[in-house]
């Protein structure tokens, strides 16, 4: 596709930037710095970022149909109202566990919250087994938990009927997908459709476009990849001029851009200087793909 264009629009450099959300009322990018402790927002109008400090990690973001934004700090799921810059706990997950976090998350057809956790990572990607679970904060405001076991809750969304839910568990090195049902929010029936190759390395976020096909960010893969669910095929590859790309969405007026973000975490000052945009955004235009619009969180 000769009209493929790749460029980095906000060079700021996240230590590692996840969870790229479009935000059609204000016009703008919003994403996380998991380890920079920020929730960003950044206007293609006038190509500056506002960043927001909060005090724990905080892995991913999600609109408030009220208004606002959801996210998940630490353990916790949380509110944060952006002009006053304000952050309040909504409830709390893993109060067994002392060394675990929230990973990625994303809002569901019906409102639901759906995030999961991870333990604290020794150096990235590097951490304790089987610490993290699964979890969906509904409207109501309670928390339900799906399963644990998880290594890296990464990557989720769902089919364009509703009907599947899609997730990664990071290394599992796959692409799994459940039976979905919209109305309870209950999963099952989990299978393998898509198993990474070596040099795609690890899966990391992802997002459906209107075409139904799934696209995967691979961190350490420096690559976001297209999947048809239904074949398990692998479509399209799309190569950035960054290592550790870390999740994607679709975003702009016609939601025909590609925005990815990636990280910088644990990279030295040689490989560094080789890849001096690691941590920025990325926008993708040419694709020929549109995506769906984000799901406000219903609560």
């Amino acid at each position: 596709m000769s009209s493929l264009r790749i460029e980095c629009v906000a060079k700021e450099g996240c230590r590692i930037g996840e969870s790229p959300v479009w935000d059609e009322k204000e016009g703008a990018l919003l994403c996380v710095d998991i380890t920079g402790r920020k929730v960003c927002r950044w206007s293609p109008l006038t190509g500056e970022t506002q960043a927001i400090p909060v005090d724990a990690p905080v892995s991913s973001v999600a609109l408030r149909k009220s208004g606002d934004y959801v996210i998940t700090l630490g353990t916790s799921f949380a509110a944060l109202k952006w002009k006053e810059e304000l952050v309040t706990t909504i409830t709390q997950v893993d109060k067994d566990k002392a060394n675990t976090r929230f990973n990625d998350g994303k809002v569901d057809p019906a409102g639901r919250y759906f995030a999961g956790t991870m333990a604290e990572e020794i150096r990235p990607a590097v951490l304790e087994r089987h610490q993290g679970s699964l979890y969906t904060l509904l409207p109501d405001l309670s928390v339900v938990k799906h399963f644990d076991q998880v290594d890296i809750s990464n990557g989720l969304d769902w089919s364009l009927d509703h009907r599947i839910f899609f997730y990664i568990d990071s290394l599992s090195y796959s692409v799994d997908a459940f039976d979905y049902d919209l109305q309870t929010g209950k999963i099952g029936n989990r299978r393998s459709i898509y198993k990474l190759e070596k040099e795609e390395s690890i899966p990391d976020g992802m997002c459906i476009d209107t075409e139904g096909k799934l696209w995967v960010a691979c961190y350490d893969g420096g690559r976001v990849i297209r999947l048809d669910p239904e074949t398990g095929k692998r479509l399209q590859t799309v190569k950035l001029p960054v290592d550790k790309t870390t999740s994607c969405c679709f975003g702009g007026k016609d939601y025909s851009e590609m925005y990815v973000t990636s990280a910088s975490d644990g990279m030295d000052k040689e490989w560094l200087s080789r890849q001096p945009q690691a941590g920025g955004i990325f926008k993708i235009t040419g694709l020929g793909v549109k995506g769906i619009p984000p799901y406000p969180f219903a609560g």
